[in-house]
Order: C-alpha cells, then sequence, then structure tokens
C-alpha cells in the first residue's frame, strides 16, 4: 500500500508542473490592445517601460514563452521582450486556443534590441544556446506543435543569417540529429495575454517555473556569461 501512495504522489507531482500549458488554463482572455505598453501595463506604469521606438525587433519560439522571455531580457542591448503566439493561421489566437494546436501557432517572443549593442546573429547564439534544436514540436515536457522551434524572419538578411548559423550547427556535427528548427517568415505576431507577460516575475513560486524554467534560463545563461547583464546572471 505504502508503494502505491508514492506511485500515486510522484505521479501527482509531476503532473502539476509537468507542461507549461497546464498552468493558468482557467484565465480568462484578459489581454489588451497590441500596443507595448498596453500589454505591460497591468504589471508596471507605463512611465517605467523602456522606450522601444528606435529599437530592432526579432521574433521567435522555442517551447515556452515564459522562459525565452525571462533569458532574453536579462541579455545586453535588450530593450523589452513580449510574450506571444505566431506561425499559424488563427486570427487573434488565445492562449488555449494555441494550446489546443489546431491554430498551427506557436508560443512566441518578440525581442526588441539594440541593434549597436548587440546584433543579430548575438541573438541567434542566445537562442541556441537556450534549447534543444534537435527536439521535433516541442521543448523539454512541452510537446505539441505550438511548443516547435521557429526563427521568424522579416527580411532577406535575417533569412540568410539563420539558415547560415543552422548550416554551421550542422557542420560542426554538435549534435547526433539534425537541426529541427524552422526558418519561417513572419506573417503576423500577437501578444499573448495580460498574465503571460513577465510570468516568471510575477509567479517565482509556480511549480513549472521552479522546476523547468530557471534550471532552463541557468543552463543556458552559464553557456553565454559574457552577454548576460550585469546582475540579471542567475547562473551564478
Amino acid at each position: 500500500m505504502k508503494k502505491i501512495n508514492l506511485a500515486l504522489i510522484l505521479i501527482l507531482s509531476l503532473a502539476l508542473f509537468s507542461s507549461c500549458s497546464k498552468e493558468n488554463s482557467g484565465k480568462s482572455d484578459n489581454r489588451s490592445d497590441t500596443t507595448r505598453s498596453q500589454i505591460k501595463r497591468s504589471s508596471a506604469p507605463e512611465s517605467t517601460l523602456p522606450d522601444t521606438s528606435k529599437l530592432s525587433k526579432a521574433v521567435f519560439a522555442a517551447g515556452c514563452f515564459w522562459c525565452e522571455e525571462t533569458l532574453f531580457e536579462s541579455i545586453n542591448g535588450v530593450g523589452e521582450v513580449i510574450s506571444g503566439y505566431a506561425g499559424g493561421n488563427t486570427d487573434d489566437p488565445t492562449y488555449e486556443e494555441v494550446g489546443s494546436g489546431r491554430t498551427g501557432h506557436a508560443e512566441s517572443f518578440l525581442v526588441y534590441y539594440d541593434s549597436t549593442v548587440t546584433d543579430y546573429n548575438t541573438l541567434l547564439k542566445v537562442y541556441f544556446s537556450s534549447l534543444d534544436p534537435t527536439q521535433v514540436n516541442g521543448q523539454g515536457p512541452d510537446i505539441g506543435t505550438q511548443y516547435r522551434s521557429i526563427i521568424f524572419y522579416t527580411n532577406d538578411m535575417e533569412k540568410e543569417l539563420a539558415e547560415n548559423y543552422i548550416a554551421g550547427l550542422e557542420r560542426s556535427a554538435k549534435y547526433d540529429k539534425s537541426i529541427s528548427v524552422e526558418v519561417k517568415e513572419l506573417i503576423k505576431f500577437y501578444p499573448a495575454e495580460k498574465y503571460h507577460q513577465d510570468y516568471i516575475s510575477h509567479n517565482p513560486d509556480n511549480p513549472y517555473v521552479i522546476h523547468e524554467s530557471i534550471p532552463r534560463i541557468k543552463r543556458s545563461q552559464k553557456q553565454i556569461p559574457e552577454l548576460v547583464k550585469p546582475g540579471k546572471n542567475i547562473s551564478e
């Protein structure tokens, strides 16, 4: 009987933080309009938000967007990161709709960055430090097309840099399997609901954050310490 009880406890514990999509599934769609200040208004006064009007933009997908948003916000030259959805064929999708895997969208994130401090190729370096690029349709415990890895390009330069970076990884034989990261034109980025923005900082005790997000961020920062803002390296 004790063995059965222990097994049940273990299963329930794993289920509690096994997937990004299982967290906050009961939340309502309180999404604001798509401007940066409106998206972030629920978590910070508008006056404290960084000015992104003169910054470059890049969009990626790599599993759960909570992890990637926090990681990229710790990188030199990055002014702001917005969690959202891209790559699908449904207009203005909700978290629940994307999580169903039927919209074609992936959890994505929009990076605002100062290209005079951090260039696009550096963002690619950060991106590939943060994921298993050989995992198909998922990252870690998050499985499904909504968690697939994608580099979204908006111009020929970004496309070429992304394809060259992947080709370089393939030639390096660093991985036993082929790189599964897609390189795809960005058609539309939809900001996620307000409660997903800066999720980790607002929910540090969330089991998924503790057992999945934070270890993933630490693994990435350990590979690229020279790119992390002072005081933001949690892997030290």
